[in-house]
């Protein structure tokens, strides 16, 4: 199996972290890289906001997440299964 990569999104999650932990999946610093993020309930301070310049793809496999954008007015949830 000759360059074929293989693994379990769900093998070492932790119970519990600090922050947030980012494991590389696929690629690096070039315009593509697929990471596992994984969260324990970690969010951002009140009034800060994350701003980067790559576009994103995320797809929620486990949990629940509300995510804020400045500009919407209300969150967007999302639920296993859902991707923006």
């Amino acid at each position: 199996m000759s360059g074929i990569r293989t693994g379990n999104l769900y093998a070492g999650l932790p119970a519990a972290l600090p922050a947030e932990e980012f494991s590389p999946l696929l690629g690096g610093d070039g315009p593509f890289r697929l990471q596992r993020i994984v969260s324990t309930g970690q969010a951002s301070a009140p009034g800060e906001w994350y701003d980067q310049a790559d576009d994103e793809w995320v797809v929620l496999l486990r949990g629940a997440a509300l995510l804020r954008f400045a500009d919407r007015p209300e969150p967007v949830p999302l639920a296993p299964g859902d991707w923006l």
